[in-house]
């Protein structure tokens, strides 16, 4: 095996931070190579390690010690975070890998960049698992170099050297490493590809690895490219909120970009990401729904709903419980049942209380500017509120019953000149 120099391998850290670094630190050889790297370049200002401490193997308290010493030689300050693996449904692999990603989530600084030491053949390997996952060109895209996480950075620095090159690096420097026996077990996914299929197509492709990496790269590029037109494709069917898309305008796009834009939309509002089957569910049973169907989709805690001609997405929400009401002074903010405020600002209070309930049916309101009361049904209905946010809006009454507010959507005549004349309004928060 051919000796690779600290100046041969340090052309990895070409793009280095102008920022503190913290590295995550397994004490494996490939963390103990970018940990060596990092404090002999002087990387950046701040160099820092994290153990992760699964507590998963008998001799989980060992490498941590050994973690220790190692930084302690190296003069790295040196945090040990202990997780609890949750499986939650997972296999092992992936409950251990969201416990560590979760705790070096809650230690990153706001700016900090976490430095893992992911490499040629791990990009190789995540390639082939995303591929027999049925993935699409950003999973097929495998590891960035460089992506966002929590308060800062990822960056996989060593991501275009192979397993062999670290090894002569440790070799040549004497570094010490742990050889982590489960990573022999043949039954979790990734090693199973590691010892197995890889050796076996290296046998008559040597180049599998790297060529596996540039694909993965290839496939960083057109997605890429796909994102920028998805978000050109999204902006065109979007209204002004931010939770709503024009169904006409989604429909008329092809099947292929409608699926992208509606992964697309439900990940810039935070939701979870859709599951596989959701899109052919989406485009079948709420996408194409009369318009006055009330039409939806649900997965882990959100929804996607069609009302009209409109797409709604966001958390999905129980609405208020008819047989709750509750008096209310307006001094401060109103706790609502199953989430969410009503505010009075501008003023100290109504000076006397008013009623706080859920819709019963039937209610009018004399809005301002009419003589007589209208259906509060069809008012909500000609201001576009969607049968669900009815459900969940509060109304305010006064003591004789009369309704003088539909949260801070609709006012009576007189509630709304009082709210004129002391300078206040209300504000109701759904969360």
């Amino acid at each position: 095996m051919a000796t690779v120099d600290a100046t041969g391998l340090s052309h990895a850290l070409h793009d280095r931070p102008d920022a503190p670094v913290c590295a995550g630190f397994s004490g494996g050889l490939d963390s103990t190579v970018l940990l060596h790297l990092l404090a002999s370049d002087g990387v950046a200002q701040g160099l820092r390690a994290v153990h992760v401490h699964h507590g998963l193997h008998p001799q989980a308290d060992a490498w941590a010690e050994h973690c220790r010493r190692t930084c302690e030689m190296l003069d790295v300050p040196l945090t040990v975070m202990k997780v609890s693996v949750e499986r939650n449904g997972q296999g092992l692999e992936a409950a251990a890998r969201a416990a560590r990603h979760a705790a070096f989530e809650a230690t990153l600084a706001p700016d900090e960049v976490l430095a893992l030491a992911h490499h040629r053949d791990d990009q190789a390997e995540t390639l082939l698992l995303r591929a027999l996952r049925a993935s699409g060109p950003e999973g097929l895209a495998a590891m960035r170099r460089w992506r966002g996480f929590g308060h800062g950075r990822l960056w996989r620095p060593l991501l275009d050297q192979g397993r062999d090159t670290l090894a002569a690096y440790a070799n040549a420097h004497g570094l010490r490493w742990i050889d982590d026996p489960s990573n022999a077990d043949t039954a979790y996914d990734r090693n199973f590809l590691r010892q197995q299929v890889m050796p076996l197509l290296r046998q008559r492709w040597p180049h599998a690895h790297s060529a596996l990496a540039q694909s993965a790269t290839r496939c960083a590029d057109a997605g890429d490219l796909l994102a920028e037109s998805d978000l050109a494709a999204l902006a065109d069917v979007s209204t002004a909120d931010p939770n709503c898309l024009v169904r006409s305008r989604l429909s008329a796009l092809p099947a292929p970009r409608r699926a992208r834009v509606l992964r697309t939309w439900t990940a810039r509002l935070g939701l979870p990401p859709l599951p596989a089957h959701a899109i052919a569910q989406i485009e079948a049973d709420v996408l194409g729904a009369r318009a006055d169907a009330e039409a939806e989709f649900s997965w882990h805690g959100a929804v996607v709903r069609s009302w009209r001609d409109l797409l709604h997405a966001g958390p999905a929400r129980p609405p208020l419980p008819t047989d709750w009401r509750c008096a209310w002074d307006g001094r401060t903010p109103l706790a609502l049942p199953l989430g969410g405020l009503l505010r009075l600002e501008g003023i100290g209070g109504f000076g006397a209380d008013v009623i706080v309930g859920a819709r019963q049916g039937g209610e009018r309101i004399v809005l301002s500017g009419r003589s007589h009361s209208h259906s509060l049904k069809h008012v909500l209905q000609d201001l576009g509120v969607p049968p669900w946010v009815r459900e969940r809006m509060p109304l305010l009454s006064d003591a004789d019953g009369r309704l003088l507010a539909v949260a801070d959507l609709a006012y009576s005549a007189d509630f709304d000149a009082w709210l004129r004349e002391c300078g206040a309004w209300l504000r109701w928060d759904e969360q």
